[in-house]
């Protein structure tokens, strides 16, 4: 059940608040239909719409260490089309939303991050293409419960969608990954909110 209060919901899985003096800064509606509609080049390379998983490219796996307006939208992310089993770059953004600890509740400034995100989806721009939303946790906490965490909160953020700006199920696909893909390497049981975030990947039309 959605629940409109409170923390979060979102697009890949921002699951806590981010650490003092650490500036929050998503994208804006713009900056995301820029970075989620498909180059001429993806295009070329995914032929094939189905349900894909992120796989870290090199660049990915080592990411910069200062980032100072956490995370940014991201141009492109490895994929692997699991029907054909070929990696494809895919226009993919990541988002920072806000949700309260071990909670999958929105919280209001979560709310105000995925307004963009509806923004962008429901625009004529984005309107003919499908999308991955995964949600992303850090390490603390067992893989099992982040997994379980991770999923419910991706599962908000395409209801918040849905709910408030009409994009179909269909268009959607939810899915948790919880500690699996870390934007920041770190060992187990450790608190990083920039490990807190949801991915939205373009699947195609």
């Amino acid at each position: 059940m959605l629940r409109i209060y409170g923390p979060a919901i979102v697009v890949s899985a921002s699951l806590a608040l981010a650490p003092a003096g650490w500036a929050q800064s998503n994208p804006s509606a713009n900056d995301l239909i820029k970075s989620l509609t498909p180059t001429a080049q993806s295009l070329k390379s995914s032929g094939t719409r189905g349900l894909h998983r992120l796989t870290p490219s090199s660049d990915e796996a080592a990411p910069a260490a200062a980032e100072p307006t956490g995370t940014q939208p991201v141009r492109h992310a490895a994929v692997e089309t699991r029907a054909a089993g070929v990696t494809a770059e895919a226009p993919s953004a990541s988002l920072f939303v806000q949700f309260p600890s071990g909670s999958a509740d929105l919280t209001p400034r979560a709310m105000v991050t995925l307004d963009e995100l509806g923004k962008a989806l429901s625009s004529n721009a984005l309107s003919t293409y499908h999308f991955r939303i995964e949600g992303h946790t850090d390490t603390v906490g067992s893989k099992d419960f982040n997994r379980a965490l991770s999923e419910r909160r991706a599962a908000a953020v395409a209801a918040y969608i849905k709910q408030k700006f009409g994009v179909e199920d269909s268009r959607m696909v939810p899915v948790g990954l919880g500690s699996d893909h870390l934007l920041v390497p770190t060992g187990d049981q450790t608190p990083e909110a920039r490990n807190r975030r949801v991915q939205v990947v373009n699947l195609g039309a």
